[in-house]
C-alpha cells in the first residue's frame, strides 16, 4: 500500500512551477517600469514640472515602480 506524506506545505517558491513563478514576476515587473518609463517620457518638460519631476528623475521613477 502506497503512503503519501501530506504534512509538507506546498512551497511555491520551489520546483519548475517556482521558477515559472519567479520568472512571470520578473517580466512583468519589467513591463511595469518599461510602461511607466514611456509615459513619462512622452510628458512635457512642462507637464513633468507641474507634477514634480525633471526629465532626469524618469529613470529613478521607474526604478522604483
Amino acid at each position: 500500500m502506497a503512503v503519501i506524506d501530506s504534512t509538507r506545505p506546498l512551497n511555491a517558491s520551489t520546483g519548475f512551477g517556482g521558477f515559472f513563478a519567479r520568472v512571470l514576476g520578473a517580466v512583468s515587473a519589467w513591463n511595469e517600469r518599461r510602461t511607466t518609463r514611456n509615459a513619462l517620457s512622452q510628458l512635457s518638460d512642462r507637464e513633468l514640472d507641474d507634477i514634480g519631476l525633471a526629465r532626469g528623475d524618469i529613470d529613478a521613477i521607474a526604478r522604483q515602480v
